[in-house]
């Protein structure tokens, strides 16, 4: 067994890493390189020296897409029918009017304290009124009508987190 074999593999690892040997590539680094993946949970683990790159990485790789044509497939005739997309989803028929979002990260209330009446309900008719309150770092923002309506949907529930823009009601 000649002198190199005989050192351990991690010690030989470390050697190439720091540049002082080359591994090429040698199924016992490699081994030893999934074993340490193993060992320490990583999911892949890459070593370059010399210009010779070792990388193992564990778990399926899934393509993001699918090549079109691959030079495995036969290649598409023009006289034979080309496959169409299928359908997509069929077009949401959104109400017309005003969508009121989010002006801010926070909480929607939608009356001004437990147990009081809602400041608008489905059906109420809205000039320039409070629709509901955002929280937001201790601090109560009115969220005001943008238009004159009627109050077509209302998106979000009492005490509900809402995101920047997220919708929360429509006028009509």
């Amino acid at each position: 067994m000649s002198e190199n074999k005989s050192k351990p593999l991690r010690d030989r690892i470390a050697k190439a890493i720091k540049g002082e040997s080359t591994p090429g590539v040698d199924p016992e680094i490699v081994r030893e390189l999934a074993k340490l993946l193993e060992e320490t949970g990583l999911s892949e683990i890459e070593i370059e020296r010399g210009g010779v790159r070792v990388r193992v990485a564990r778990g399926a790789v899934t393509p993001a897409a699918a090549p079109a044509w691959s030079p495995l497939a036969p290649n598409p005739s023009p006289q034979q029918p080309q496959p169409q997309p299928a359908a997509t989803e069929p077009e949401v028929v959104r109400p017309k009017g005003t969508v009121v979002t989010s002006p801010m990260v926070g909480t929607v209330y939608l009356s001004s304290q437990p147990g009081a009446p809602p400041f608008v309900k489905i059906g109420d008719s809205v000039t320039d009124g409070t629709l509901c309150i955002i929280e937001a770092m201790k601090t109560m923002n009115p969220v005001p009508s943008p238009v004159a309506g009627r109050v077509a949907e209302i998106y979000v529930h009492d005490s509900q987190p809402v995101e920047f823009g997220e919708p929360l009601m429509l006028i009509e």
